[in-house]
This record gives structure tokens, sequence and C-alpha cells, in this order.
């Protein structure tokens, strides 16, 4: 059975970058039995602490999309980040405007294999973590990766989202 083309393009963009895992390995998107479309959900698939899922959050910023890939173990302040990143409207994006950004739907969203790359922002809560599991294009795929591999594969910025 081939893989979702938004897994095919997940892992494509995995390999092109040269992408490794925290023991040095190739980074591969693993399919899990069902799909987890919450941090809580991938961690207990996974058998990991929460904190250690890298949510990826689509935000409408001023109608561009800004992509947050934020410690599952908490909320993205959404207030103080749109004071930081000086934009006037900061807000959940919704299905559609992921969608058409990211070719991915939500519960999904991996952090690369979008048509266009996206301004990223990669909570600092991650790096706390020596391995950190990242969504892979649907909600049953997931690959592992480190803080540091998420800023290198994204061009994102550290920032405490929080």
């Amino acid at each position: 059975m081939q893989p979702h083309p938004n897994v095919q393009a997940v892992q494509r963009a995995l390999d092109d970058a040269g992408a490794r895992d925290s023991s040095g390995g190739p980074s591969q998107v693993r399919l899990l039995p069902e799909a987890v479309h919450t941090a809580a959900a991938a961690a207990e698939a996974l058998g990991v602490e929460v904190g250690a899922i890298a949510n990826s959050l689509v935000f409408d910023a001023d109608d561009a999309p800004l992509l947050v890939l934020t410690s599952g173990a908490h909320r993205v302040d959404t207030a103080g980040l749109a004071a930081s990143l000086g934009v006037t409207h900061l807000r959940r994006a919704t299905p559609d405007f992921v969608k058409r950004h990211t070719g991915q739907v939500i519960g999904g969203v991996a952090p690369v294999g979008h048509p266009q790359p996206l301004r990223t922002l990669v909570d600092t809560a991650l790096a706390a973590y020596d391995e950190v599991w990242a969504a892979g294009g649907v909600p049953q795929a997931v690959f592992p990766t480190t803080h540091a591999e998420l800023l290198r594969l994204t061009s994102g910025t550290p920032t405490e989202v929080a």
C-alpha cells in the first residue's frame, strides 16, 4: 500500500534536507495504528511525555500564514505573540486556510512538505527534550526529530510561545 501523498512529500522533504533523528540516523515518517488528532493522543501512542510532541499550529497573522511549532504541554499566548511579532491580528487559521498554505489538514500538519516555505516559530520549550515528535502530513503519521533539527529544517526562529 502506497503512503498518502502528504506523507510522501514530508518524507521527501526530510530526505532532501538530510534530516536526522535524536540518534543521528535518518528521520523516518512512521504510521501509527490510528490517527492522533491531539498532542495527548500522540504522546500516549508513542509512550512519551506530552511536552515532547511538537504541535504544528497554523495561524493567520494579518492574512499571512504563520506556523508555530509548540510543545504539546502548553498553549500559545496569541496576544503576547502578536505583540512580539508586531501583527494586528493573530488567530487560529481556518481549515481551508491551513489546507491552502500547507497542503495538509489540521491534525496532521507537518513542519515540512508544504507547497511553499512558511514563516515558522519553534517553541524554545521543545529544547528540553532530547527527542521530539512532529506530525508527518496526515493525522496518523509522525516522525522523530530534535529541537535543533526543527530549527534547521524549517529555518525557524526559536521563540517562547506560551
